[in-house]
């Protein structure tokens, strides 16, 4: 766009007018989606040393000295033989023992760090190890398909679930086909979970319940207790309120690398664009500006702003609104049923983001 434009009634305020996602349709090549399966950049400094147990929780001390082990028994040729190809007459024998593990512990104990810290400590190329929510492994199965996703990742050493979801019994034995034909191809799996519909004590998932709901691949996983205190709800600050329209204008004008979209066109266009790529949708952007924020007109949409939420979070990229605040998008109608865990997540880190972006009102 053209440079010095102006905020009508206003004098110019920068040189350049900021982009909107909803003018972007990227699209994203196959090996683009696999090569970005790696741990968020807020985990790119993971270790399992920048974990700090809490002594009261020998769980946690016990976690890590159990998945360092893990780690370091994954540095070997791939279980398949994939690593050099040498017997092709041959079916490659079967893993022996649990070839993957499941972290079963509440909320903000520390899974995603130490899942990450998993995948940077095994020994193999990046190129060999993927991390993913979920939700990411789905889409990927949804833009490549299932048998092209197979072959994809079956050379891989260890692939990393962060978030697994049963609250879709479709997309979970979707997912547990996935990883049958990968643990038979010699892939070491590793996954923490969320809770099902319904469960009390919404803060954990019980292993058991895990196990039971991925069926014949319960052999495959050792679980690995982790008991602890929620720190996320230790002095968690209130979310800001939202803005004027005026303001979250001004400050997208103002923000190099800022977006500005009006929020229902925003949600028209994310029905347009695969979620497989709503990560190239946020390329390239310092913050995200949005008006007229209001609650989310069904659960599809929900559901796709869910995605979006995801993938900000995971980039720390701000969001600046006005509208309604974030903890309004559902309904109480969505938030008591079966994906209330998806949304309660989203308002959480939208939340955070809108903390986030504070500083750019006033620039």
């Amino acid at each position: 766009m053209s440079s010095s434009t102006a905020v009508p009634g206003q004098s110019p305020i920068a040189e350049t007018a900021p982009q909107s996602l909803c003018a972007l349709e990227p699209r994203v090549p196959a090996d683009r989606l696999v090569a970005e399966m790696v741990p968020p950049p807020r985990f790119d400094a993971v270790r399992f040393d920048t974990y700090v147990p809490d002594p009261n929780q020998p769980s946690q001390a016990e976690a890590v000295t159990v998945l360092a082990s893990f780690a370091a028994g994954l540095g070997g040729a791939h279980a398949s033989g994939a690593g050099k190809r040498k017997w092709f007459s041959r079916k490659p024998a079967a893993p022996t023992g649990p070839r993957g593990v499941y972290l079963d512990g509440g909320y903000g104990v520390g899974k995603t760090h130490l899942l990450a810290s998993l995948w940077h400590a095994t020994p193999a190329d990046p190129s060999l190890k993927a991390f993913g929510t979920f939700v990411e492994l789905t889409n990927l199965v949804g833009a490549l398909g299932f048998q092209q996703t197979v072959r994809t990742l079956s050379g891989h050493r260890l692939l990393c679930i962060d978030e697994f979801e049963l609250d879709d019994p479709g997309d979970t034995v979707l997912v547990s086909s996935l990883l049958s034909r990968l643990v038979e191809a010699g892939v070491a799996l590793a996954a923490t979970s969320n809770t099902l519909p319904g469960k009390l004590g919404e803060g954990r998932f019980a292993a058991a319940d895990f196990l039971r709901e991925i069926q014949g691949l319960s052999s495959h996983f050792r679980p690995l207790r982790i008991d602890g205190e929620d720190y996320r709800h230790r002095g968690l600050p209130e979310a800001p309120p939202p803005y004027s329209d005026d303001q979250v204008t001004r400050a997208a004008y103002a923000t190099t690398g800022a977006s500005l979209d009006d929020f229902p066109s925003l949600l028209d266009h994310l029905a347009r664009v695969h979620p497989s790529r709503y990560g190239a949708l946020t390329d390239g952007l310092s913050a995200v500006c949005l008006t007229d924020v209001r609650p989310v007109p069904d659960q599809s949409t929900a559901l796709r702003l869910v995605v979006l939420a995801d993938r900000l979070y995971d980039r720390e990229i701000p969001v600046l609104a006005s509208g309604v605040p974030f903890d309004r998008l559902f309904s109480d109608e969505m938030l008591n049923g079966g994906y209330r865990k998806k949304y309660f997540r989203a308002i959480s880190r939208l939340t955070a983001l809108a903390r986030d972006a504070k500083g750019l009102v006033g620039q």
